[in-house]
Order: C-alpha cells, then structure tokens, then sequence
C-alpha cells in the first residue's frame, strides 16, 4: 500500500542491454488508505472507497499498467512509462507529470515514490521527514512507501531507508538477501529468497511476527498489520483484525496481494478482486472488480 502499503517486486533478471533496466512485475492491484483502486485488462482504471479528494477520479485513465494509492491520492503509471495522479495533493504528491522513464510506482501517505529504468528514484510531496530523499539511491530495483518513510531495494539483496525512524524501521538497512520488501505504518517486512520473512519495527499488533511464515512469494504491509502470499495461491496476515482484515485463509487460487490502512485485497488468476477489513466507505465493495488485468504480475 502506501499508506496502504505497496510493494512493488521486480523480477531479478535483467536485459542484457548497456543501461540498467529491470523487468517490473506490476501491482495492478492497490488498497490505500480509505480507498481502493485496480487496473482493468483495457488500460482502465476501476475504483472504489472514499473520494471526497478526487482520490477515485480515475475514469478518463487510459493505457494504464499499474497503480499506486496512498492515504488520499492515487497514481497510476502508463505503458510509455509516464504518471498520472489524482487526489489530495496539498504537498505536492501529485506533481508527477513531468517522470518519464518511470517503471514503477510507490505512493506513502503524503507523498510519492518513482523508481527509473536506470534503477535511480524519484519523489514528490511531504519531505518533513526526508521521506523524499531519494535521488542518491542506485541499483534499485523495487521501491515501496508508507506513512512517513520510504524503502529501497537493491539488485544486491541489500535495503537503504529514509523518512521517519520512529519505531525502529529502518532497522531493515541491516538486511541481506532480499527478494521483496513491504513499508507499513511503522513496521517493515522483508522477504528472502529461501520463502522466508523478516520484519522489524513497531510490533504493538503483533504484525512483525512472521518468522514462522515459510513458502512466501509476495508481502504487503497495512497500517498495523501484514500479509503473506504463499506458492500455493493461498494467503496468510498478522496484526491488528479490528476490521477483519486479517481474515484471508479461505481465499484461494491468488496472484497478488496489497494491504490499506485497515483493510487487504487479493486478486485471484481469474481478474477477480477479493477485500477483508474495514469497509466503512465502500473500500472493500470491489464486487465488480472482475476483468482485472493479471498478466504481468
């Protein structure tokens, strides 16, 4: 997502070109912090929750390949590599028409995220934490944002952080051997290649116990709870479940996962989505949400 946790992972080959580019596996699914959004196999854009920002104002969207929500603003990235946002941008979160070369996308609460073919990063929107520090990183090859921070994932398996410190996440610069990382509300969750995962961070929720998850292939982070999807399509979550947002095991036959602010979707290798949580502004009716485009993924 992004306040809703997003991870983004990217596939660890690469072209053998001269320039750095790596092949994104695209998040065509996303849970943000009121609201959630979803890519259609036409390059459509669906969405539903709370809009009161203009946060779901994403029907004249075309040619759309991933997207990104956040607290109250929503990002979507196009197919030649250029964004388009819409919602809340009292910081400037929405600023991104100007990236190009861009092949994915991470949207925090107030600010966001853009990793480049050449494997460098840019970001727009509240900086008050440095969360929009940046421009430095090299060799990513995957980004997610949440809250107040920003995480980066290196081609050598390595971790580099920046944003808000306040709980200890950035604890998971000390990592090695990562295949996926996911940013939550003040935790962090890793994934290595072996199935396994490693978290750090606030645990108040009991969201950082993960250390007996095994056959994982993809994470996501909520606010104050987080997400497993294992290789048998099957999905896992710890944390807060004050709004059920835990309540994942009977989905089946799953390829993607993201986690909001209180609530999880899934999408299953049909194009159909699946919510748990909190549903106080319709962020879970994703009934309709069934020609979601899975290829990519």
């Amino acid at each position: 997502m992004s306040v809703g946790t997003e991870t983004f992972e990217i596939n660890r080959k690469y072209k053998a070109v001269t320039r750095f580019v790596p092949l994104v596996s695209l998040q065509t699914i996303s849970a943000g912090g009121l609201h959630t959004v979803a890519v259609r196999r036409n390059g459509y854009v669906a969405a539903t929750g709370y809009g009161t920002y203009g946060q779901c104002d994403v029907s004249s969207w075309r040619d759309i390949i991933s997207v990104s929500a956040g607290n109250h603003h929503t990002v979507g990235l196009r197919s030649d590599g250029t964004c388009v946002a819409c919602g809340y941008s009292g910081y400037g979160q929405c600023d991104v028409s100007g990236w190009n070369s861009i092949c994915a996308i991470a949207a925090g609460t107030s600010h966001t995220v853009g990793l480049l073919e050449n494997g460098t990063c840019v970001a727009v929107g509240d900086n008050t934490y440095g969360q929009c520090n940046v421009f430095d990183w090299t060799d990513i090859i995957s980004i997610t944002a949440n809250s107040n921070y920003t995480v980066g994932l290196r081609v050598d398996g390595t971790i580099v952080a920046v944003g808000a410190n306040t709980d200890g996440q950035w604890g998971a610069i000390k990592w090695g051997g990562i295949t996926a990382v996911a940013a939550g509300g003040l935790h962090t969750i890793g994934l290595r290649s072996d199935g396994t995962c490693v978290s750090v961070g606030n645990n108040a929720n009991n969201q950082c116990e993960v250390s007996r998850w095994n056959h994982i292939t993809a994470i996501a982070a909520g606010n104050f709870h987080t997400v497993g999807l294992k290789e048998d399509g099957r999905v896992v979550a710890v944390g807060h479940n004050g709004y059920g947002q835990c309540n994942v095991s009977e989905w089946t036959d799953i390829i993607a996962i993201s986690a909001g602010r209180n609530h999880t979707i899934a999408l299953d290798r049909t194009g159909r989505v699946f919510a748990a949580g909190d549903n106080t502004y319709g962020q879970c009716s994703v009934m309709d949400f069934t020609d979601i485009k899975t290829s990519g993924i």
